[in-house]
C-alpha cells in the first residue's frame, strides 16, 4: 500500500482489539508450542477407526483445528495490518504450516471412514452422541466416490503447503511490492493506491480519471507475463485437483463441494444473458448524462450527478449504516453497537495494510473487519456489507457448534449484500432531486458491478479452467483476447474498451479462489429478494434469522430456502432483473 498515514498515528478506537485472541505474541507461542507437540496424537487412529473411537477421533481433530485456526488468523490479521512486517509474515506462514502438517497427519481419517458401509455412516450420522458430526457423515455419503485412499490423501494435503502459493504470490505483488507513482487528484499530486485508485475514478475531471486508470494499470501491464504464468498455474492447479477426485471439471468439483446443482448457474448465465441488453442502454444513458464525447472505462465509476456532496467521515458513515438497519431489529443493532465499541474494525488505510475489505473470525473471537476507509458513498456501502458478513459470522458461531458454525461460501454473500440492498432502499426513502438521481445511478451500478460484472468475471474464469482441460495453452495474449471480447460483450458499443481493460483479469484477487466470484451475483440476487420481503412483510425477519443462524448445518440451498429464497427455480432472478430495469426506467425519467 502507498498510503502515507502510519499505523501508530492512527487512534485506538480506529483499530481492531485483538487481545481476545491472543494478548501477546509468547501467548500465541505457547499455544503454539502445544499444538506444535500434540500433532502426532491423532495418528493413534490409524488404521484402526471403528463405530466405538470414530467420535473420539472427529473430537480430537474438530478440536486441532480449531486452535490451529485461533493461531492462523492471529498472525494472518497482525501481518494484514503491515504486509511489510517479517515477524508477522513468518508467524502466518508457520501457522499455515502447521496448519497442512495436521492436515497430512490426519489425512487418513476421511478416507478410513469413507469404507464404512453407506448403512454404517446413516446411522452414525443419526447418532445422538454424535451430533455435532452428522453433517460431515451426510457429506462423506455424498463424496464418498471422490474420496481417495489414505496414501493419496495424504499426498494431497503434503503438497498443498505450495499449491496454495499461488494465491500468497499475487497478494505479495499486490499488497507489499507493487508501486503505482504519483498521479494529479486535480489540485495537486497524490500517492497512487488501490484505495485511491477508487476515489480518482469518482473525481469530475475526465484527464485525471484517465491518468489515474493508465498509471493504476502500468505496473500489470509491466508484469503482465509473470502473472499470467502465476494464475496460470493456479488454474492448472484446480483442474488437476478435480481430475485427480474423478470430477468432471473444475466447475464440477466448485459447485459439487457446495451441493450447488448446475441448475443454479445455468439460472444466473441466462438471466445475465437476457438482463445484458438493459446494461447497455445503462451505459448509453451514462453517457449522455455525463456528456463525454466518448464515454471510456474510466468514466465507468464516477457519479452522473454532480456537485452532491455524500462524503462523510467513519462515524457519521457507521451511524448512516445503524440507521438503514433498523429493521432488522433491536437484537441487530444492539450487535452493531457491539462490534464498534468492542473494536472489531480497523478502519483506516495506512501504509503496507492490506488492500481492500473483508470480515473474518473463527470460532473463538468475534468477528473482525478490516477496512481501509475513504470518505465516499462505496465506503459507507463497504461498512454495511462487511458488518453483513459479521453478523452471519456471529448468529451462526452463537447457535451452532463449532462443527456446524461454518457457512458454504455459496450463502456467504447474501447477508453481505441484503445491508447494501437496505442501505440503499433507505437512502432512497428521503431522497430527492439530484440526491434520488445519484442513488438510482449508485443501484444501478450496484447491479452492474455485482451482479453483471461478476458474471463475467466467472465467465472469465470458466474460459480460462476450459482451455487447460482442452489442453490448449493459457498465455497471457490468449487471456487478454479473452478478456476484451467478454467486456465488449457485456458493456456494448456505448463506451471506448481502453486498451489496459484487457488486462484487468491480472488484478482480480479472487481469481485465485476459483469458481467464488459468481456467487457474488447469486448472492445479489437473493438479497435483493430478502430485502424487499423485509421492507414489506411483517414478522419475515424471523425466518432471515433462522437463515443468519443456520451456519452449516444445512446445505446451502436448504439453508436460503428458511428465507424462503429458492435458486432452483426463475423467480429470484427474475425479481432480481425486473428490480435492474425499473430502476433504470426511474432513473430515465428522472434524467
Amino acid at each position: 500500500m502507498a498510503s502515507t498515514l502510519t499505523r501508530d498515528n492512527v487512534i485506538a478506537e480506529r483499530k481492531w482489539d485483538l487481545s481476545g485472541l491472543f494478548a501477546d505474541e509468547t501467548q500465541w507461542q505457547s499455544l503454539y508450542d502445544e499444538v506444535d507437540a500434540s500433532l502426532g496424537a491423532i495418528g493413534a487412529y490409524r488404521n484402526r477407526l471403528n463405530v466405538d473411537n470414530v467420535f473420539e477421533c472427529l473430537r480430537l481433530e474438530s478440536d486441532t483445528s480449531r486452535r490451529i485456526e485461533r493461531l492462523y488468523m492471529y498472525a494472518a490479521l497482525r501481518k494484514d495490518e503491515d504486509t511489510s512486517r517479517a515477524v508477522y509474515q513468518s508467524m502466518a506462514e508457520k501457522a499455515e504450516m502447521l496448519m497442512v502438517r495436521f492436515s497430512t497427519e490426519a489425512s487418513f481419517v476421511t478416507p478410513e471412514i469413507a469404507k464404512f458401509p453407506v448403512k454404517t455412516l446413516r446411522a452414525l450420522a443419526a447418532d445422538p452422541a454424535g451430533e455435532a458430526f452428522s453433517v460431515y457423515f451426510e457429506n462423506v455419503i455424498r463424496e464418498k466416490k471422490h474420496i481417495l485412499s489414505a496414501k493419496e490423501e495424504k499426498v494431497l494435503s503434503q503438497i498443498a503447503s505450495f499449491t496454495r502459493d499461488f494465491r500468497q504470490i499475487f497478494s505479495m505483488f499486490d499488497n507489499a511490492d507493487i508501486k503505482f507513482g504519483r498521479v494529479s487528484d486535480g489540485k495537486e499530486e497524490v500517492e497512487l493506491s488501490h484505495g485511491m485508485f477508487s476515489v480518482l475514478l469518482q473525481n469530475p475531471d475526465q484527464n485525471v480519471r484517465k491518468e489515474a486508470f493508465f498509471t493504476y494499470y502500468q505496473p500489470f501491464i509491466e508484469m503482465h507475463n509473470t502473472l499470467a504464468a502465476t494464475y496460470g498455474g493456479s488454474v492448472k492447479k484446480d483442474c488437476t485437483l478435480a481430475a485427480l477426485r474423478g470430477y468432471k471439471s473444475a466447475l464440477h468439483r466448485a459447485l459439487y463441494a457446495e451441493s450447488v446443482p448446475q441448475k443454479v448457474y445455468d439460472n444466473l448465465l441466462a438471466a445475465v444473458k437476457k438482463g445484458t441488453p438493459a446494461v447497455h442502454r445503462y451505459v448509453a444513458l451514462r453517457k449522455k448524462a455525463l456528456g463525454v464525447k466518448e464515454l471510456h472505462m474510466y468514466d465507468m465509476y464516477v457519479p452522473i450527478v454532480p456537485d452532491v456532496d455524500l462524503t462523510k467521515d467513519y462515524d457519521e458513515a457507521f451511524e448512516l449504516v445503524k440507521q438503514a438497519l433498523h429493521p432488522l431489529g433491536d437484537r441487530y443493532r444492539e450487535l452493531l453497537d457491539r462490534a464498534k465499541a468492542q473494536r472489531w474494525i480497523d478502519v483506516e488505510e495506512t501504509r503496507n495494510k492490506r488492500s481492500g475489505a473483508y470480515s473474518w473470525g473463527c470460532y473463538d473471537s468475534n468477528p473482525f473487519v478490516l477496512l481501509n476507509y475513504r470518505p465516499t458513498l462505496h465506503d459507507v456501502f463497504t461498512i454495511a456489507h462487511e458488518l453483513g458478513h459479521s453478523m452471519h459470522s456471529y448468529l451462526s458461531n452463537e447457535a451452532q457448534c463449532y462443527e456446524k458454525a461454518g457457512y458454504e461460501i455459496f450463502v456467504a454473500e447474501i447477508a453481505s449484500t441484503v445491508n447494501e440492498v437496505l442501505l440503499l432502499k433507505y437512502m432512497l426513502g428521503t431522497a430527492e432531486g439530484a440526491m434520488r438521481k445519484y442513488l438510482l445511478s449508485y443501484y444501478l451500478d450496484m447491479f452492474r458491478t455485482t451482479l453483471f460484472r461478476q458474471t463475467m468475471f466467472a465467465e472469465f474464469e470458466k474460459f480460462a479452467h476450459d482451455e487447460i482441460e482442452r489442453g490448449q495453452p493459457l498465455t497471457a495474449e490468449s487471456m487478454n483476447r479473452a478478456y476484451l471480447e467478454l467486456n465488449k460483450k457485456y458493456y456494448g458499443s456505448s463506451v471506448v474498451h481502453d486498451d489496459p481493460i484487457a488486462y484487468e483479469w491480472s488484478r482480480i484477487p479472487h481469481f485465485y479462489n476459483a469458481f467464488y466470484v459468481y456467487k457474488y451475483a447469486t448472492g445479489l440476487t437473493a438479497a435483493v429478494n430478502i430485502a424487499s420481503r423485509i421492507l414489506s412483510e411483517p414478522g419475515y425477519v424471523d425466518k432471515y434469522f433462522a437463515f443468519l443462524s443456520a451456519g452449516g448445518s444445512l446445505r446451502p440451498l436448504e439453508i436460503l430456502r428458511l428465507a424462503e429464497v429458492d435458486l432452483m427455480s426463475r423467480k429470484p432472478f427474475d425479481v432480481a432483473m425486473t428490480e435492474f430495469k425499473n430502476t433504470l426506467e426511474e432513473l430515465k425519467q428522472c434524467l
